[in-house]
């Protein structure tokens, strides 16, 4: 069954990217209707990380890509963007899951900001100690 499309959703801290894989494409990445480099700017550290699932699988230049990306920060979206793309190669491809499982693109990572304690500055800063 060939498909228009193939979804991916990644997640990263609070935010939460819908990503579709058009096969067929030249490598056209478009993040909230926006490029790449328009949406990260000068950053590239963000673009090397989205792209990485694509030069791994080497299907940079094979796919389009369409992302809806919401919530949190700009690191955080770049996060989910690149867990959104492996999952989505993997809805293509089943046969791609030993290299994206090795380079740790399917695994969410769950390290999101710890909550504020009652008597505390914040999540573990304590008033300083005042002996006098």
């Amino acid at each position: 069954m060939d498909m228009r499309y193939y979804q991916g959703t990644g997640r990263r801290k609070t935010a939460v990217a819908r990503v579709r894989l058009f096969p067929g494409g030249e490598g056209e990445i478009l993040i909230n209707g926006r490029t790449l480099d328009d949406y990260f700017g000068q950053r590239a550290i963000y673009r090397r990380k989205i792209w990485a699932p694509l030069q791994l699988t080497e299907m940079q230049d094979q796919l389009n890509v369409s992302i809806i990306v919401r919530g949190g920060g700009i690191s955080g979206q770049a996060g989910a963007i690149r867990h959104g793309i492996a999952r989505a190669l993997l809805h293509m491809d089943e046969s791609l899951r030993p290299p994206l499982k090795k380079a740790g693109f399917l695994t969410r990572d769950p390290r999101v900001k710890e909550r504020k304690k009652p008597g505390l500055k914040r999540a573990r800063k304590r008033p300083t100690y005042t002996k006098r």
